[in-house]
């Protein structure tokens, strides 16, 4: 606590955030603590039920480095690595342990630490080469999976992809849930026509389970989206899909590097561009990889290469073209993309002068179908603003946030916007800017109305 110069009451707080992105209403003991709690562990009194992991991944996040329970003087074991987040454990057994109703998945690593640096580490090639192998044998019972089973999964997949940009993660993850608990858990446990199908069914599942991830992640349920993350890697080395795992493992880098793990963030991204990831990869794709790549590069420090990975990126989007085709997972990214997520990597240099410009690029080409993106965008860019000194501009662009918000969209990551927007302010509240007043009134009606 000394080092992350927090007092009790900070602490406090800051546990009291993991706790509720972590447990998502879920009551446990300890799911919300006081300063007095932190009093009596600090006096030696050893914390109970789910109190080691959620204050061990509060300081992990404010120190940005793995904090364990041993190192904060807890005698209770906490090993993230277990359940589902081991990559040694069958896809299909990550996936019939889905919860229905009840996450299952949430309990489980709850038991077992909640998201930690040490999940994000990435097996070596071996692991990579012996997954994509064709199994040795077919199963002698199962349903005949072919192509037309492949196109229901994927169809599905684009129903909800479209749903979760334009609502927000919040709509519709435990529903996809449990499609894939039921109907796409028996597809792979079932006779494919050939190997070319059986890929297929693993690559279009992969993308399922990734979006189920992601949706996760937009809504704030960190471990279990770092849970889906890694299941959905699996399937798609399963299926041999080197640009799909590319593009599961930029998710988990672009998860990372907002939990504040800079080097895990940037070692998955490098992972992601490595090898047949982004050399096999379309060019929108490319660009996607790539953009990522830069933000993690910057968020390290590194300012130059974070540039080149920028101008790559860039250059890639520039070949996307009629004639091309490209997968349906990467509809979403076009320039408003690039330009927020440039914005970001510009942001992180301390470039706010030309990040907010890049932020506004990315506003102004937005398309309607892509609302929950444009209010994070509007979000970081109110941030950015107010960094600059722009109170009133700041002003009207959160109030763009709150319009859209209102509008109904729910997302941990939109709404995360709004705390960050009163806690941007609060410096300003005595100072009589009208702007200011209405807008810290509308967002604190606004959070008692979702929390």
């Amino acid at each position: 606590m000394e080092e992350a110069r927090w007092s009790r009451a900070q602490a406090a707080a800051a546990y009291n955030r993991v706790a509720a992105e972590t447990l998502n209403g879920e009551v446990r003991e300890n799911s919300k603590i006081g300063r007095s709690h932190v009093s009596m562990w600090v006096s030696g009194v050893q914390p109970q039920g789910v109190a080691p992991a959620i204050l061990c991944q509060a300081l992990s996040r404010r120190l940005k480095r793995e904090i364990t329970p041993e190192e904060v003087g807890f005698t209770v074991s906490t090993s993230p690595a277990q359940g589902a987040l081991d990559w040694r454990v069958d896809p299909l057994i990550a996936l019939n342990d889905l919860g229905s109703g009840v996450d299952a998945d949430r309990r489980r690593l709850l038991t077992g630490g909640v998201y930690s640096a040490a999940a994000l580490i990435l097996p070596d090639e071996t692991w990579w080469t012996a997954m994509a192998q064709p199994p040795a044998e077919e199963p002698a019972a199962g349903k005949r999976v072919g192509d037309g089973d492949v196109a229901t999964v994927r169809e599905l997949t684009q129903a909800f992809s479209r749903m979760d940009q334009r609502r927000g993660g919040g709509h519709g993850r435990r529903a996809v849930d449990e499609y894939l608990k039921s109907e796409v858990l028996d597809f792979l446990r079932g006779r494919f026509a050939n190997d070319e199908t059986r890929r297929a069914m693993f690559a279009a599942s992969a993308e399922l389970a990734y979006l189920s991830g992601w949706m996760a992640f937009d809504n704030s349920e960190h471990a279990v989206a770092l849970s889906r993350f890694n299941t959905a890697v699996k399937l798609a080395a399963r299926s041999g899909d080197a640009p799909l795992s590319g593009h599961i493992l930029r998710a988990m880098a672009h998860q990372a590097l907002d939990l504040g793990f800079r080097s895990e963030a940037l070692k998955i991204a490098q992972a992601s561009v490595h090898g047949d990831r982004y050399a096999a990869a379309t060019p929108r794709e490319r660009a996607l990889l790539g953009v990522v790549h830069a933000r993690t590069l910057a968020a390290d420090g590194q300012k130059q290469a974070a540039a080149r990975a920028l101008l790559s990126a860039e250059d890639d989007l520039s070949n996307a073209r009629d004639g091309i085709r490209e997968p349906d997972r990467t509809f979403f990214f076009g320039e408003a993309s690039l330009a927020h997520e440039t914005a970001c990597t510009l942001r992180d240099l301390g470039d706010h002068q030309r990040a907010v410009k890049e932020f506004r690029r990315s506003v102004r080409t937005r398309g309607a179908a892509f609302r929950r993106t444009h209010a994070v965008t509007l979000g970081y860019m109110g941030a950015t603003q107010i960094a600059q000194g722009g109170i009133e501009e700041a002003c009207a662009t959160w109030t763009s946030v709150l319009d859209a918000m209102e509008d109904g969209i729910y997302s941990g990551r939109a709404r995360q916007t709004v705390v960050d927007m009163r806690k941007l302010l609060s410096p300003f509240r005595k100072r009589g800017i009208p702007a200011v007043g209405a807008l810290d009134a509308r967002a604190t009606v606004y959070l008692a109305q979702v929390d």
